[in-house]
């Protein structure tokens, strides 16, 4: 029976079709609820063919004498009747005669109980439907099974199971089991068949426990837990068991080897000539499978090497970095030429502006002069006139005659005064020529003063950097990491603290100048030029280090002054560069002229710069014919002299400075070159400074004798002014008597006209030089514009002209690492090549070892020794067999002892072997099925909780079950009437109506959780009300009508005239019980039967 409750829940694959119920959730079946019953009524027939009951009869049973047949309809089923009709005892012996125990039907203990009073036996015929896909062997019982159950007296019993037309088939329990099992039917399950006792001992109970009791059994699930119980039970013994044959298995063993060892006397032998045979035969398999495991790592390195994708992506890598380089190295060129272009084409200009500038400072000179004239001579003729309106009117007032005397007198002072006045004349010519020469002096000596200004602020700016470079020297004294920079040793210390915190995997190196050193001190300046920037940069194992080192930097480099960082898996030992390096008998390498202090330095050079095919060649005319002159040395494609200058096989660079600032290693000579370097500079600031002084005392002299000349030039023309004025008067007084009055008017008339049209050609002259001036002034401004754009050219080919250098250093870097990788990618298909020779080679040899073991032994042997020890085993063998010469025993005894311990050994020891194996399959299982069984108890409990108030709220009630699977208890609380003024209450608070319509639908709630080809309910309607008892019956004839492929019996001792009429329904009507009645006969009362 355990069994068969076990295997009652459906598994996939299973030969019988799946009939469960709670395939869907019962949500879905209320909504879809038409199609569904349309779709089971289709499929009526080929569901509903096993397992129903088609008839019942019984015999003496109870009180009944012979009670039946009874043929019941395969889907809806009301057999009424009152108290004593019969309908209890149907239903008993329903559970009794499919196998039930008594108990199981609360009737009775025993069944002897169940015969009736005065006879010695009772009879129970069942006929079970048996057609369709489903059937039990079809072949034997046809389309029908019938079980007769005969109880005797002493409350034993038999069966009989035969087939349709009554012939016997079996009279075992255990093929009824078989058939019970195979219908899925279980008749001590509650909610196949659930008596009236048993409703009313869930009603009545108190205990929580008892109502999950009743759950769990109706579900199975209490016969699943106690399955899962006796398992484990069986387990801890089937261990109990294993260790007591683990002991018994040792005892077996230790006898086989003493029996073994005797036979092994006996048989010691012939065993060493089998053996030293059989080791003949492995030898020979031995020296094929060392040759073939000698060829495994040749055939996985050529496959590794093969993969290796590494070098050719590499080489695709870096000719896309060189074209990138290249064309980076372009668009900057042409920057630098378009930016040249511009200044080239200004300087033209620039030359043309100064000429003009020139030219009209010198125009608006001469112009000042003839302006400055003008204007002298209008201050003349002023004097003039005031002289002759004086003179007009001393003449109108004197009437007196001058003697001879003073006449001659006046004459000869006229004409020294004529002399004079031509004296000074040309006295003032000369003065404004030699103006004119001290002006030009004074604007050349403003220009070369204003050019030594600028020349002085450049050998200012170069002394402060020597400056500056001593003080780094000197300090580098102590440390000289401060060669590199005065931040660089506090930079190096972060690096170490950071390192000593764990934020590096690999600390960095650097700076890389730090680390190499020339053999050579002559070639110190070539080997800086060669690395130029390199000198400051790092090295790091990878790039999350170099992430790392950057976040340092950005605290400790000023912006846009970061050194390089070279990025390279650290390794113990530098690349071998034998076949990519260049030599010269004559001129080392950069590589070969260094002694570097860290092997990585090395390799980031070799990979970044490739020192090794770098010459380094002292005199620049050897450089010259070695690399221009003929072909330059294998693998070499540039060169650098003594005096830093690079030299490729067609371009020649010098290089812009003259001694090493960083790598050189005799620090006093460079700090003593320096101090010369530093006086020259302070040298040829004093005598650019004296040649300052020189020039602006030389203007200033100039100027002094513009200003004496400008004040003689006053000077000298007052003295004209008072000539004139004196010639004047004397001419005046000498013709008093002769000259009139009126010609002095006309006289002063005449010099007023003069002075309005120098007046005007002094005007004229004026707006000229102003006009000169502003001209002068744009030109200036100009000049000045033009100028401004040179150097603001001049700043931006700078950076410009550093940016092609660092262009051209990494194009240069990206070819020179693009032929490394392609050097790399060649030895490694040379490397594969060789790798094949060899292994073609071995396989040769391989087929020649092999052909001679196939004569030896022609099936191939696994052999796990080497030949060394099979060679060795071979010779113990054969001296120990020369030395056995007799045999110990009776042979067939230990023989036959032998084989005996052994198979005893054997079969003891496959015994505890196959336990051990069935204890952890169990243990699987179990654990599967554990979880399983979970999954299930709560499936089923949701399904049950969901259904159960979705069948309340028919009624307008409410209510819910409340699982605890962790304490084993269930409880069901409803609430009547309306849920928000109703309130929550226990079953038992409830009326007989209310309490028997819950049971209802909580069974209908089971029901949609389990499966069984029938289902019984015994007076499920008892205490109800008219309107409890119409809704129940609708709800079961609408889960019977649902379900169309189950069988439904219902009794009940109440009038069910209100059914309604339906083919699917089938009413059997008991009569009541008369006194001294020994048969009843029943009626049925449906007006059509089921159409079979």
């Amino acid at each position: 029976m355990s069994k068969r409750k076990e295997e009652s829940i459906p598994k996939p694959g299973s030969q019988k079709r799946p009939r469960q119920e709670h395939t869907n959730v019962y949500s879905d079946e209320e909504e879809n609820f038409e199609s569904s019953a349309d779709s089971g009524a289709s499929s009526q027939l080929s569901a509903s063919e096993v397992g129903i009951i088609e008839s019942i009869q019984l015999k003496n049973f109870m009180c009944h004498s012979n009670l039946g047949p009874f043929q019941f309809g395969s889907n809806i089923n009301f057999i009424v009747g009152s108290n004593g009709s019969g309908k209890s005892s149907i239903l008993t012996a329903l559970i009794v005669g499919l196998g039930g125990k008594a108990t199981a039907t609360n009737r009775g203990s025993s069944l002897k109980m169940f015969i009736r009073d005065g006879e010695t036996s009772a009879d129970i015929s069942i006929t079970l439907r048996n057609q369709g896909r489903d059937a039990f062997r079809p072949e034997s019982y046809g389309n029908s099974i019938i079980v007769n159950q005969h109880i005797n007296q002493d409350g034993s019993r038999s069966y009989k199971l035969k087939n349709k037309s009554g012939n016997i088939v079996s009279t075992k329990k255990e093929e009824l089991l078989r058939i019970l099992d195979h219908f899925n039917i279980q008749v001590d399950n509650p909610v196949s068949i659930l008596t009236q006792e048993m409703s009313k001992q869930f009603l009545q109970t108190k205990s929580e426990s008892d109502k999950y009791k009743f759950f769990m059994k109706a579900t199975q699930l209490e016969q699943m837990k106690e399955d899962y119980s006796c398992i484990v039970k069986t387990q801890e013994n089937t261990r109990i068991q294993l260790e007591q044959g683990g002991e018994r298995l040792e005892e077996l063993k230790q006898l086989y080897l003493e029996k073994r060892e005797l036979y092994k006397s006996i048989a010691f032998v012939n065993d060493m000539r089998n053996h030293l045979e059989d080791l003949k035969h492995q030898m020979a398999w031995a020296v094929v499978s060392e040759m073939e495991k000698e060829m495994e790592p040749i055939k996985e390195g050529i496959k590794a090497e093969e993969a290796n994708t590494d070098f050719i992506r590499k080489v695709e890598e870096w000719k896309v970095k060189v074209k990138e380089a290249e064309k980076k190295y372009k668009a900057v060129q042409d920057r630098l030429e378009t930016v040249t272009e511009e200044a080239q084409a200004l300087h033209p200009q620039c030359i043309s502006l100064k000429a003009e500038v020139q030219g009209k400072r010198k125009a608006v000179n001469e112009i000042e002069v003839v302006y400055n004239r003008f204007r002298t001579e209008l201050k003349r003729l002023g004097k003039d006139d005031e002289q002759l309106c004086k003179r007009i009117e001393e003449l109108k007032s004197s009437a007196n005659q001058v003697p001879a005397p003073e006449k001659l007198e006046r004459q000869r002072k006229l004409a020294h005064l004529r002399e004079q006045l031509k004296a000074f004349r040309d006295e003032e010519i000369m003065l404004g020529q030699q103006m004119d020469q001290f002006q030009q002096a004074i604007y050349r000596c403003r220009e070369e003063h204003a050019r030594l200004r600028r020349e002085n602020g450049d050998v200012q700016q170069a002394l402060d950097a020597k400056q500056k470079q001593l003080r780094e020297l000197k300090d580098s004294k102590t440390d000289t990491l401060k060669r590199f920079g005065p931040h660089i040793p506090g930079f190096v210390e972060a690096v170490d603290i950071a390192y000593k915190q764990g934020r590096f995997k690999q600390k960095p190196l650097g700076p890389i100048g730090a680390f190499i050193h020339a053999k050579d001190p002559e070639l110190t300046l070539a080997v800086e030029a060669c690395l130029k920037s390199l000198v400051h940069a790092f090295c790091c194992d990878n790039h999350s280090d170099e992430r790392t080192l950057q976040l340092l930097m950005s605290k400790h480099y000023p912006p846009g002054h970061r050194p390089q960082i070279i990025v390279n898996k650290f390794q113990n030992k530098m690349y071998d560069v034998r076949q990519s390096a260049v030599h010269h008998p004559e001129f080392p390498s950069v590589l070969t002229a260094l002694e570097i202090d860290h092997v990585m330095v090395a390799n980031c050079l070799i990979d970044v710069r490739s020192i090794e095919k770098i010459l380094l060649i002292k005199s620049s005319r050897r450089a010259r014919e070695v690399m221009q002159s003929s072909r330059p040395p294998a693998n070499c494609k540039e060169a650098f002299t003594g005096e830093g200058d690079h030299v490729f096989e067609r371009r020649y660079y010098s290089c812009s400075y003259a001694r090493p600032k960083y790598l050189s290693q005799d620090v006093e000579g460079e700090i003593s070159h320096l101090d010369k370097e530093i006086e020259n500079k302070r040298g040829q600031l004093a005598e650019s400074q004296h040649r300052l002084y020189s020039i602006e005392n030389e203007i200033r002299q100039n100027e002094d004798l513009l200003y004496g000349h400008r004040r003689h030039q006053k000077e000298i023309q007052l003295k004209i002014r008072t000539a004139n004025a004196e010639i004047v008067d004397l001419e005046n007084m000498e013709e008093h008597q002769s000259v009139d009055i009126s010609l002095l008017q006309d006289e002063a008339e005449e010099n007023r006209a003069k002075m309005e049209s120098v007046k005007q050609d002094m005007q004229l002259q004026g707006r000229k030089m102003e006009e000169l001036k502003n001209i002068l002034q744009e030109t200036e401004k100009k000049l000045k514009e033009v100028k401004e754009k040179i150097q603001h050219v001049e700043d931006i080919a700078g950076p410009i002209k550093e940016e092609l250098n660092q262009a051209e250093s990494e194009m240069e870097n990206s070819k020179r690492r693009l032929l490394h990788w392609e050097d790399k990618q060649k030895e490694h298909l040379s490397c594969i090549k060789k790798h094949k020779e060899l292994l073609a080679a071995k396989e040769k040899d391989l087929e020649v070892k092999t052909a001679q073991a196939t004569q030896i032994y022609p099936e191939r042997i696994k052999v796990s020794r080497t030949v060394k020890s099979l060679d060795a085993e071979m010779n113990r063998l054969r001296d120990k067999i020369r030395s056995e010469t007799s045999i110990h025993g009776n042979r067939e005894e230990i023989i036959q002892q032998f084989l005996d311990a052994k198979e005893r050994y054997e079969d003891a020891s496959s015994k505890v072997k196959n336990l051990k194996k069935f204890i952890k399959v169990l243990e699987g299982i179990m654990t599967e099925r554990f979880k399983v069984y979970r999954q299930f108890l709560s499936f089923l409990s949701m399904r049950c909780k969901l259904s159960f108030e979705k069948l309340l709220h028919i009624r307008g009630c409410s209510g819910k079950i409340i699982f605890d699977h962790k304490n084993e208890t269930l409880s069901i609380t409803v609430q009547s009437g309306e849920e928000d003024k109703a309130s929550l209450t226990d079953l038992r608070s409830l009326s007989g109506g209310e309490r028997t319509f819950s049971t209802v639908c909580y069974i209908l709630s089971l029901w949609n959780i389990t499966d069984s080809p029938f289902r019984c309910l015994d007076e499920f309607d008892v205490y109800m009300d008219m309107l409890n008892r119409r809704i129940a019956v609708d709800m079961i004839l609408e889960r019977a009508d649902f379900q169309q492929y189950r069988q439904f019996l219902l009794f009940t001792p109440q009038s069910i005239s209100f059914l309604p009429t339906s083919p699917h329904i089938r009413i059997l009507c008991l009569q009541d019980p008369e006194r001294g009645q020994r048969r009843l006969n029943f009626q049925n009362t449906t007006d059509s039967d089921e159409n079979e």
